[in-house]
């Protein structure tokens, strides 16, 4: 079974490029510097939304999903990286993921947002990603099969972003994660949005950003099982003992945020239970 690798970020104004864009005074605070830059895009777009690459990257989150050599499954959810570490760490390290596993990525609206940040951060940053940006123009064999089903290329699936697909790459009829996620019976988005990191950033709340991330990415993973039961990659029995090794994996985890995320589940089982026999 090839690994699969859910990815989310979560971003920042890029406080440092906007000084160096606009010439901020010195005096002004990040906080002011991020404020002019939302009201200057407030009254170009209406939105104070900031181009991708003026967005910093705060935090990478990942669900690696995994068979072991003995067949057994493995489910790990974590933060690439430690707080501490910058941003160029933390993308480098996502790419270092990819080159090691080769794996399914799959993500929510990654194509839109997540991965075109990660092309310009990296950028900025010097970050080597050669296995990420193979498309098939090597000699090996290996090589060759990234010409047909890239990482790069929209309608290929080796990186599969789960909100265009469903929603026929038709942006107005995109469905935002939460609620197609709690509609399912999953969880959803556990105290925190995409609208709220900034703040929390500032408050010194890395940590609890990470935490958001984390329980983003295990949404988009039951929501990649989900599909993959709709299009027969998975049968019932099959998606409920997916859904099962998530539960039991994210038990055992430290972080009352992962208490609170599985007393949220709603989802019911597919399969029958076995019936009893007559003796």
């Amino acid at each position: 079974m090839t690994p699969v690798l859910v990815f989310d970020i979560e971003t920042i104004p890029d406080v440092d490029g906007l000084r160096r864009l606009h010439d901020h005074p010195a005096s002004m605070s990040d906080a002011e510097v991020a404020e002019h830059a939302f009201a200057a895009r407030r009254e170009k777009t209406g939105s104070d939304f900031l181009p991708h690459y003026l967005q910093r990257v705060a935090a990478i989150s990942c669900v690696l999903r995994r068979t072991q050599r003995d067949g057994s499954a493995v489910f790990h959810v974590g933060s690439l990286g430690t707080p501490e570490d910058g941003e160029a760490t933390l993308i480098q390290k996502f790419y270092e993921l990819i080159a090691r596993y080769s794996p399914q990525l799959v993500s929510w609206n990654g194509g839109g947002f997540d991965l075109p940040v990660l092309h310009y951060r990296g950028l900025v940053h010097g970050v080597a990603a050669p296995r990420y940006w193979e498309m098939g123009e090597g000699r090996d064999d290996d090589s060759r099969d990234f010409k047909w089903n890239n990482y790069i290329s929209r309608y290929h699936m080796r990186h599969l972003d789960l909100m265009d697909l469903l929603a026929m790459y038709q942006p107005r009829a995109s469905a935002p994660l939460d609620d197609l996620a709690k509609l399912c019976g999953f969880p959803g988005k556990m105290g925190m949005d995409g609208s709220m990191v900034w703040q929390a950033f500032q408050a010194g709340q890395l940590n609890e950003i990470r935490d958001y991330c984390e329980t983003d990415v295990v949404n988009t993973y039951l929501m990649y099982c989900r599909f993959q039961l709709m299009r027969g990659g998975l049968t019932p029995r099959e998606f409920d003992m997916e859904v099962a090794l998530v539960q039991e994996s994210l038990a055992e985890l430290p972080g009352a945020q992962w208490m609170e995320y599985l007393r949220a589940f709603r989802v019911q089982p597919l399969s029958p239970e076995p019936e009893e026999e007559d003796f």
